[in-house]
């Protein structure tokens, strides 16, 4: 199995903003954020293709989210993720005073996840990570 290291970014995208009007718990922000994009020459390198799921590991933390190919290649080894649940389990929970955790320039390890392996919706995440939704 390929395992690839990567800087992970995140941020706010127009999808993730509208979507928040449907509620979190909706399918609409589910498929706006529990993913991340990917360069396309990165996608062939780990040997999957677009839709895959994928498991994005950092030294906070673990998450699989959905492998989108990336419209704004090319960014060798740039994994971006939405701003959300899924991206705040990744990142440095230190705010170092100013109340922001840090979400650019993370280094991750990205790779295939196991066949079968789900994109938890929110509440399964939430229930996975804290024991109750």
């Amino acid at each position: 199995m390929t395992i690839m290291k990567v800087t992970l970014i995140s941020g706010r995208t127009i999808n993730q903003g509208t979507s928040k009007e449907y509620g979190k718990t909706s399918q609409q922000y589910y498929e706006s954020v529990a993913l991340c994009e990917i360069d396309p020459d990165d996608l062939k390198e780990l040997g999957i293709s677009e839709s895959t799921n994928v498991k994005i590991s950092t030294a906070f933390g673990t998450v699989t989210v959905r492998a989108d190919a990336s419209k704004r290649a090319p960014h060798r080894k740039i994994v971006y993720m939405p701003y959300g649940p899924w991206a705040n389990l990744i990142v440095n929970p230190e705010t170092h005073g100013t109340g922001m955790p840090s979400f650019k320039g993370i280094l991750a390890e990205i790779e295939p996840a196991p066949i079968g392996e789900p994109v938890f919706t929110l509440e399964e995440l939430l229930k996975q990570t804290f024991g109750k939704t």
